[in-house]
């Protein structure tokens, strides 16, 4: 073998041996780099599912408060862009594969930006929760004493009421007594009952200083036994108690105050026998009534 092939043969193995070297390095290198990439993509899995999970929990979050009765238009639709904005996020996020890492470090700053807002929000919720809070409480004092006051007025009422029918009754007539005399044709008394022709009633108002003296109409029904009123006329009409009834007679009288004597009339044809009764009114008000009997 020449030289000159001897050192052909040692070149080749010089560079067979250099080539071997660089092909394990570049083995070694690839290697490397798989498992590197392998281990990032493996910690950026983990980190998306961390990731998934904290929005996740965020959107719960904003579940929560959506529920509340939080009473104010504006934040609420605050709520519901963010809670949506969450929403798209997560989608987002769950789409996004876990080797595209910028992706996710910008979805994360994006998860920092959500909770700093959410975390204004919660503050104002809870401002308006304590306002709402005390704003009840006071409510609860001022309809406890417009309670208060409405019962005391009630009660005044009521007192104002009963001192009002009282002075009513106070000032009411009261007829304490009336007798009745049967006449015959000459205005001469008799108890045959054939010879009846006129009742003359014969009656008693008593004093009373608080009623106002003055003119007045005293008014008589007088009722058979069968009920029926004697001298009903649809003309005769009086105020009673909002309405209007009818009287058998009417008498005017002028009362001062004092003891009031009196007498009235009613003529009679026919003497039906049985019990009878006379009411007296005055003044809107019934004074006094007394029942009487006639025989034949």
């Amino acid at each position: 073998m020449t030289e000159e092939k001897k050192n052909n043969n040692k070149l080749l193995w010089i560079i067979l041996a250099v080539l071997l070297i660089a092909l394990g390095a570049l083995t070694y290198l690839y290697w490397n780099q798989h498992t590197e990439l392998n281990e990032l993509v493996e910690q950026m899995t983990i980190e998306k599912e961390e990731l998934q999970e904290e929005y996740e929990d965020l959107a719960i979050q904003f579940d929560g408060y959506q529920n509340m009765d939080i009473r104010n238009d504006s934040l609420q639709d605050l709520l519901s862009r963010e809670q949506q904005r969450v929403q798209d996020l997560l989608e987002e996020l769950r789409q996004t594969k876990a080797s595209n890492a910028r992706r996710i470090a910008e979805l994360k700053k994006e998860l920092a930006t959500v909770r700093a807002v959410m975390k204004d929000y919660v503050r104002q919720i809870d401002s308006l929760n304590a306002t709402n809070q005390r704003l009840t409480v006071e409510n609860q004092q001022v309809k406890a004493e417009n309670q208060q006051v409405r019962s005391r007025n009630e009660e005044l009422t009521q007192a104002n009421t009963q001192l009002t029918e009282t002075v009513t009754r106070a000032a009411m007539l009261e007829m304490t007594s009336c007798t009745l005399t049967t006449l015959n044709k000459r205005d001469k008394k008799t108890r045959m009952a054939g010879q009846i022709r006129k009742l003359q009633f014969d009656f008693v108002i008593a004093k009373n200083i608080t009623c106002a003296p003055g003119m007045k109409n005293l008014y008589a029904r007088i009722t058979e036994p069968d009920g029926e009123l004697l001298g009903e006329d649809n003309n005769l009409l009086f105020p009673f108690e909002n309405q209007e009834i009818h009287y058998t007679l009417v008498q005017q009288i002028e009362y001062s105050g004092e003891n009031y004597n009196g007498t009235c009339y009613w003529p009679i044809d026919e003497v039906e026998e049985g019990f009878y009764t006379i009411d007296f009114f005055c003044d809107g008000n019934l004074i006094g009534s007394f029942p009487f009997q006639l025989k034949k």
